[in-house]
């Protein structure tokens, strides 16, 4: 079953996040926008959310399972299929990219949910995973304290070399990353590899 619970009971707790940290949602926006194709390059965002990467990014389809934050993407003119990251509702070889921003911390199975996003993406397409490190400081807060966090309670966390180990059995290849948040340096800094920053943004080619 998908983890759409929280964001069913708390879609305007989840919008607020946004607006108080806005210099963090930047930094991850900007990290995200780094490996994104450029246009006319057709996206789909899985696990689209309210839409705050999508809309920023000129990503027009998405696919959320959670019905509250479905409408709000749709609200802002983004295409919604309420569908699980399991099972895309999509034929084979229609996507130029697939973005998923912290979507794999709620998924049921991280494997089959980057299957299928290799299904659905053209060859020479690429996927782009953006998530909280584990072993980051922040990742290691998150994965402690989740049992205080409405969203987080009940994630699951994966570090860098694990979301690396999955693309390729899945059979994406030239791997690239970014990552920001990075303790002790200027907020908003983003830097090529991992293992320095919280956020990382990992993009694999089919």
């Amino acid at each position: 079953m998908p983890k759409i619970e929280p964001f069913e009971k708390h879609s305007d707790r989840y919008d607020e996040w946004f607006e108080k940290n806005r210099d963090i949602y930047h930094a991850e926006l900007e990290t995200v926008r780094h490996l994104i194709p450029l246009p006319p390059a057709e996206g789909l965002e899985v696990g689209v959310g309210s839409g705050k990467f999508a809309v920023p990014l000129g990503i027009k389809i998405g696919v959320e399972p959670s019905d509250k934050m479905a409408v709000k993407a749709e609200k802002q003119g983004i295409r919604v299929f309420r569908h699980v990251a399991e099972e895309l509702p999509f034929p084979d070889s229609r996507f130029d990219f697939v973005l998923m921003v912290t979507t794999i911390c709620f998924v049921d199975d991280i494997v089959k949910s980057f299957q299928e996003a290799f299904r659905v993406l053209k060859p020479g397409g690429c996927i782009i995973v953006g998530f909280v490190d584990k072993e980051s400081d922040l990742g290691k807060r998150y994965s402690t304290d989740r049992h205080k966090n409405v969203f987080y309670r009940d994630a699951t966390f994966f570090s860098a070399q694990e979301v690396c180990k999955h693309l390729t059995d899945t059979g994406f290849r030239d791997l690239s990353s970014r990552q920001t948040l990075i303790p002790g340096e200027e907020q908003g800094m983003i830097l090529d590899g991992f293992g320095k920053g919280a956020f990382v943004v990992i993009k694999g080619v089919k």
